[in-house]
């Protein structure tokens, strides 16, 4: 099992920077922060912008991989977020992972115009994977499809990490779950909406093996999110069993997310001090 640690994009660096280098002190192998440009639980917070975030991050880092959680296609461009992604990819030396979905929340009508129907956000999606994957490899990029379009997108000099930086793809329906498996080097969920915690894991459990359905066998990441029913470290027992059932149900990454002083989120760090301490060596072995 790995590990990963979300960070939210809300302190300035000065906080910030401190928690990014404990984060990889503590062993995790990856930390992520949200790319929003709001979030519906903090709006009235502050917020950071996610790209600068990272490039700070792996500047104060060495080892631990840093990735989006997740990027969309509600504000970004493939070929704007490809310099992004490039720049990342470099700076960490090899250690950017690129989380990506369909996006919603506020950031899907914050810059105007009307909400997509579920369907036409995976047709988005669809085109916005299709034409990054195509952009991350392929220098001289003509393309035109409904949602995006490049003339020429000159895309030099190419990735650390070869083909291209991984994709780690958040996926549940049908659809998003076929394009999971044809370009994500991992696949990440937050589960689907549930009465208790119990649930949740069942329907967890239902998404992974409709996942099995659509990859037939090839190999891929699996990453969850474990504070969707209840905050994982609420507790050292109640981040051990989450890790615990994510296992079980054949999750090679669980993520969680740095405890905050009150709200969401809201936990003791020495909580998270403890499961560093005690949990992660010994599921690590």
């Amino acid at each position: 099992m790995r590990f990963g640690i979300t960070i939210l994009p809300e302190y300035r660096w000065s906080e910030a920077a401190p928690r990014w280098r404990r984060a990889e002190e503590l062993g995790f192998d990856h930390a992520w922060t949200y790319d929003h440009l709001t979030w519906g639980g903090l709006q009235d917070s502050p917020w950071y912008g996610t790209t600068p975030t990272l490039t700070a991050a792996a500047l104060v880092t060495e080892t631990i991989k840093l990735g989006t959680f997740v990027t969309s296609p509600n504000f970004r461009h493939p070929l704007a977020l490809t310099r992004d992604i490039l720049a990342l990819d470099d700076i960490s030396n090899g250690r950017f992972l690129c989380g990506i979905g369909a996006g919603g929340g506020i950031d899907t009508t914050i810059l105007g115009g009307e909400e997509l129907s579920p369907r036409q956000k995976v047709d988005r999606l669809t085109e916005f994977v299709e034409l990054l994957d195509t952009l991350l490899t392929t220098d001289k990029v003509d393309y035109k499809g409904e949602y995006f379009e490049t003339r020429n997108g000159r895309t030099l000099p190419g990735c650390i990490q070869q083909p291209r930086v991984p994709f780690v793809m958040a996926a549940n329906g049908p659809r998003s779950l076929r394009l999971a498996a044809r370009y994500g080097a991992g696949w990440v969920t937050t589960g689907q909406k549930a009465d208790g915690y119990d649930d949740w894991f069942r329907g967890v459990a239902e998404l992974g093996r409709r996942l099995d359905d659509v990859l037939q066998g090839k190999p891929i990441d699996r990453y969850l999110s474990i504070d969707n029913s209840r905050f994982a470290l609420s507790s050292v027992a109640a981040f051990e069993d989450a890790t615990g059932r994510a296992a079980e149900l054949g999750f090679s990454d669980v993520i969680t997310h740095w405890p905050r002083a009150e709200g969401v989120y809201a936990g003791s760090e020495d909580v998270l001090e403890e499961v560093a301490a005690e949990v992660i060596p010994r599921w690590k072995g």
